[in-house]
């Protein structure tokens, strides 16, 4: 069953979108030597002002659960991840993650 790894964010308001841009290309193309079927990131659409401040957000779909605990124990995916809580509010406190069977 593919898992849906989703991941909602708390960019803080100094970081350029350069930046967020950068850091979304660097957890991209760790789908290059990892089983990542898809990714998909971007600001938040839903009209209903339900975010919470989770304003940001990706997604990732791996295969199965082996594929995406290879991703979270994967050494480049660390780096991209303190990368990215370095550029969130309160840090971890600025990350949401839920991941689901589709």
């Amino acid at each position: 069953m593919t898992i849906r790894h989703c991941v909602f964010l708390k960019f803080r308001d100094d970081v350029p979108l350069s930046e967020i841009q950068s850091i979304y290309d660097q957890l991209a193309v760790l789908g290059v030597h990892l089983e990542i079927e898809h990714m998909s990131y971007g600001p938040n659409l839903s009209p209903e002002g339900l975010h919470q401040g989770f304003v940001d957000g990706f997604t990732m779909d791996f295969p199965d659960a082996a594929a995406r605990d290879a991703y979270l124990a994967d050494g480049k995916h660390k780096e991209a991840g303190k990368r990215l809580v370095a550029a969130l509010e309160g840090g971890v406190k600025g990350l949401l993650v839920f991941d689901i069977e589709v």
